[in-house]
C-alpha cells in the first residue's frame, strides 16, 4: 500500500487506523485489537504515524522509531477541534490525521523508558501522599466529633494520634481508641513508603547530571528536578522558556479581540503535579531562606511587597521555570550573576 500518513486512534482494547496517501486521500480504514497493532506496524512501509499522547502512546512511538517510522504524538486537546460532528473511532482517526498535518501543530516529545519509570515513581508518591492526607483529615474529623482538637500540621497530628493510641483519653470510647490505633499503624506504613520513594528519588537525582544542575537553582530540590526531567526530558521540545512556563500553567490567560488584550488570571493548564511542586519550592524560598542577598530571593522580595504572597510565589515559579529550561536545554550550570539587574 502507498501510505504516507498513518493515523491511529488508540483504545484500551481496539484501535482504529486510517491510512492516507501523499495527496491526503484515505487509502484504508481498519480496526485492530491493540495487541496486534505492533505486528501490523512492522509490516507497513516507512510512513508518518500520528496518535494522541495517551496511555501506551510513548511505547508505540518508540517502537515506530525502531521500525523507521516517524511518530507524531499530540495532546488530545489539540485534536478535539478537528472532530467533525458526532464522535466515533473512525472520525477520531481522521481528526488525528488532519491535526498532524497542520504546520503550526505542537507535538509531544516521546519519553524514554527511564523517563516513564521515573514518572511512575512520582505518580506512586503522589498517590501515597493523597492517601495520607485523606487519612489525616478523617482522623481529625473523628476526634472533632468527640471534642478533641488537634493543632495544625501533619507532624503535630501524628504525634497526637500516637499519644492517644498509646495512652488513651477519657472522652474516647474503646472502639474509637482501637480505630485510632489502626490509623496510627496505617499512617506509619504510608510514611515509610513515602520516605522510601523519596530516598530513591534522591539517589537518582545525585546520579543524573541534568538533575544536579537543576538542584543548584534556589527552590529546586531532588523531587522537583526529577519530576521535571521525567516530564520534559531535555526540554528541547519548548522553543523558549516562556513556552515551558505556559505549559506549566504559570502565565495569564488572555482574551484578545479587536486588537485589545485582556488578561484574566493564571491559566493553571498543564502538569498540575509539577506546578504544585514548583510552587511549594518557591514558597520555601520566599519564607524560609534567611539570606536575601542572593539574586532570586532578592528579586522575589519585589513582587512580595507589591502583591499577595501567593501571586509572588507564582511569579517566582515562572522565573524559576524559565531558568530551569535554560539549564536543561543549554547544558549549563545555574549562574546567579546572570540575574543581577533582571
Amino acid at each position: 500500500m502507498d501510505i504516507e500518513f498513518l493515523r491511529v486512534d488508540l483504545g484500551k482494547t481496539v484501535c482504529s487506523l486510517a491510512g492516507l496517501d501523499a495527496s491526503g486521500a484515505v487509502v484504508f480504514r481498519k480496526r485492530l485489537q491493540r495487541h496486534r497493532l505492533l505486528d501490523f506496524l512492522g509490516g507497513l512501509p516507512t510512513c508518518v504515524g500520528a496518535m494522541e499522547a495517551c496511555g501506551g502512546a510513548h511505547h508505540i512511538g518508540r517502537y515506530c522509531l525502531q521500525l523507521g517510522h516517524e511518530p507524531r504524538l499530540m495532546s488530545p486537546l489539540y485534536v478535539r477541534p478537528y472532530v467533525k460532528l458526532h464522535k466515533n473511532d473512525d472520525r477520531d482517526a481522521e481528526a488525528i490525521a488532519e491535526a498532524a498535518t497542520r504546520p503550526t501543530m505542537s507535538f509531544v516529545a516521546i519519553k524514554s523508558e527511564e523517563q516513564l519509570d521515573l514518572q511512575a515513581l512520582h505518580r506512586a508518591r503522589e498517590r501515597l501522599v493523597t492517601e495520607r492526607t485523606r487519612l489525616i483529615n478523617q482522623g481529625r474529623g473523628f476526634l472533632m466529633e468527640h471534642g478533641v482538637r488537634v493543632g495544625t500540621g501533619r507532624h503535630v497530628f501524628q504525634k497526637e494520634l500516637m499519644r492517644l493510641a498509646a495512652e488513651g483519653a477519657a472522652d474516647l470510647s474503646t472502639r474509637m481508641l482501637s480505630m485510632l490505633s489502626d490509623m496510627a499503624i496505617e499512617l506509619g506504613t504510608i510514611n515509610g513508603r513515602v520516605d522510601a520513594i523519596d530516598t530513591e528519588i534522591k539517589s537518582l537525582a545525585k546520579a543524573d547530571a541534568d538533575m544536579q544542575r537543576l538542584m543548584e537553582i534556589p527552590g529546586v530540590g531532588p523531587t522537583i528536578a526529577s519530576a521535571l526531567v521525567a516530564a520534559v526530558g531535555t526540554g528541547r521540545s519548548f522553543a523558549k522558556g516562556r513556552d515551558l512556563a505556559a505549559w506549566l500553567g504559570l502565565v495569564p490567560r488572555q482574551i484578545t479581540t479587536g486588537g485589545k488584550a485582556k488578561l484574566i488570571g493564571i491559566s493553571k493548564h498543564g502538569n498540575r503535579y509539577l506546578r504544585k511542586l514548583f510552587i511549594h519550592g518557591a514558597r520555601t524560598v520566599l519564607h524560609l531562606v534567611r539570606d536575601r542577598s542572593s539574586p532570586i530571593p532578592r528579586w522575589a522580595d519585589g513582587p512580595k511587597e507589591r502583591a499577595h504572597v501567593n501571586v509572588a510565589a507564582v511569579a517566582m515559579v515562572n522565573k524559576i521555570g524559565r531558568i530551569a529550561w535554560a539549564v536543561l536545554t543549554k547544558g549549563e550550570r545555574y549562574r546567579p550573576t546572570a540575574l543581577v539587574g533582571a
